[in-house]
Order: structure tokens, then sequence, then C-alpha cells
């Protein structure tokens, strides 16, 4: 499910703006549309499909255009954009509020915040934190490990033997990002990004074991906040009575999100060293990417262009 919103006082930690008026109530102020205003056109007093609950942002060319009005001109226009009571307003390039923006933003009751970025660096920094916060998300049992650049996701039900293969995956030089439940974020039509809820981030549980800490052990290049979930691994009991693909030439996916993420089921049954099994399969997916399938190579070499149908 999305994230309805993100605090405003968050965005002003992790931007470190500045606060040039206080409206008193930012901490409980929240964000919920991933995307940012610049309001020119309002300003100038054309509110027609204006987004009220997006956050305004006023640089070089808002700012110039303040300064040309009468100072009756410049507080009608400003009451005219805090009268839609928009979550705040953010002034770009360490610009100074004007004293019409301040008398505004007090009787709106509305925040001003500032930053010395430039406007169009800011807004787009902005709008990718905000997609990022604001993306659908779903929690998933499973393993998201790293190999060879890769984003493999591991998927099968409890027992299965999903920690201990991501277990000695990181031990062959990989990357864990998560183990039990996976953090899973839609940032675009295409991408999933993926990674460990923060109570259990670099924790592993081995059966007879218990927890381990997989950054301690084998240190901090075995371990990744978030990857993107490139490739999905379903591991699942060998049934006898299941027909396996052993060519590889059928394609399956699995939807997350709405996204459908090229996938593979791997049978697990004794004696089968899955860690390798995932690695592999990790390895042939990339290469399956540059252009190479050695099953269609082998399905040509048997049934070259040209030979006669027997």
């Amino acid at each position: 499910m999305p994230y309805s919103s993100v605090f405003l006082s968050e965005i002003v930690k992790d931007f470190n703006l500045e606060t040039v008026y206080d409206s008193g109530d930012i901490e409980q102020r929240r964000i919920c549309i991933a995307d940012a205003t610049r309001p020119g056109l309002q300003l100038a007093g054309y509110y027609d499909h204006f987004g009220p609950d997006r956050i305004q942002i006023v640089g070089n060319m808002e700012h110039a255009f303040l300064e040309h009005l009468t100072s009756v001109e410049r507080r009608m226009s400003l009451l005219g954009l805090f009268d839609k009571d928009i979550p705040c307003l953010i002034l770009t390039r360490n610009h100074e509020a004007l004293p019409e923006m301040l008398e505004a933003a007090k009787e709106k009751n509305t925040p001003i915040l500032r930053t010395e970025e430039p406007t169009s660096d800011f807004s787009s920094e902005l709008i990718k934190y905000l997609k990022l916060k604001l993306a659908p998300r779903v929690s998933m049992h499973g393993v998201l490990v790293e190999v060879n650049g890769e984003g493999i996701l591991i998927l099968g039900e409890s027992g299965v033997g999903k920690s201990e293969t991501a277990l000695e995956i990181v031990k062959r030089g990989h990357r864990l990002i998560a183990d039990d439940q996976v953090e899973i974020r839609k940032v675009s039509e295409t991408t999933l990004l993926g990674q460990a809820p923060e109570v259990i981030r670099h924790l592993i549980e081995i059966r007879g074991i218990g927890i381990i800490d997989v950054k301690q052990l084998y240190g901090v290049s075995s371990v990744k906040p978030q990857e993107n979930i490139d490739f999905i691994i379903n591991l699942e009991p060998w049934d006898e009575k299941k027909t396996y693909d052993r060519m590889g030439l059928t394609e399956e996916t699995t939807d997350i999100l709405g996204v459908k993420v090229p996938s593979i089921t791997i049978p697990v049954g004794p004696g089968r060293n899955l860690a390798i099994i995932v690695e592999a399969a990790a390895i042939n997916y990339r290469v399956k990417k540059m252009g190479y399938n050695a099953a269609a190579d082998l399905v040509a070499r048997v049934f070259p262009r040209g030979a006669a149908a027997t």
C-alpha cells in the first residue's frame, strides 16, 4: 500500500531547510503529493488546474516578478496564493522573504522555508525524494540479495532454505539487503526497490543458531541498505508429480505492485546447493539481458535454419 503522507518536519530535516516563518505546526503538517510547483502563473492570478496540496517553490523568476509589483499588488498576489491553503512555501537561492510574503504567511498560518540551493536542482531532488517516500509499497516474506550487481528476491514458504541460501551467498562475496521481511516500493512504472525494515536490518535468522548480524560477522561490504529488484527466484519443495522447466525457454514473471518481474521456480531437494544455483541463475539472467540465451542457442544448433523437417 502507498504511504499516504510524509511529515513536513522530515523534509525540513533531510534537506536542511531554514525556517523563515514557523506556523507552529510544521511537526504535524503532512505532504501527500509527490510533486512541487513553481507558482509563476498563480502569482499573476491564474489558478486553473492549480494543485494547492503541492509544495510551492519560489525561485529567481517568481521573486523578480513579485519585486516588480507594487506593495498593494504584491500583497494581493501573495494572499491569493496563501489563501489556497498550500502546505508551505520554499524560497531557493537564499532569497529574502518579502514583507508582504511574511504578512500573508502569518495571516494564513503557512510556513515559509528557505534553502541556498539553485531552484532547478532543489526542485528535482525534492520531487525525487517525495516519489520515493510516497511510493506504493508492500511487505513480502522473503530474502533480498545482490549477486553480481543484480537484485535477487528469493521467495518461498517458511523453512524451504531461503535464509541459509542467503548466508552462503554472502560467504561467496555477495551482499545481503534483507532477510525474512522485504519492504518493496514501486519507485517508477518499471522499477521496484527493496530494503529491510530498520529493526531487522543486517540480521539473518538461522534455525539452530538463532539471529546473526551479517555486518558484524562479515564486514560492511557484505550488506547493502537497498537494491532494485531485478529478478525473482521462487523456491519450492521438490514435487515428483510436477514437471519442471529443464531448458529455460519458458519466460516466467511475478507480479508485484503491477510490475512484472522476470522470475524462475527452483525445486528444492536433498543435496542441491541452492547458493550456487541462485548465483548461476543470477549470472544467467544477466547474460540474457545482454542478448545471449543458452537454451535458444542449443535449439538453434539442434534445428539449424534451413534444415529439413523430419
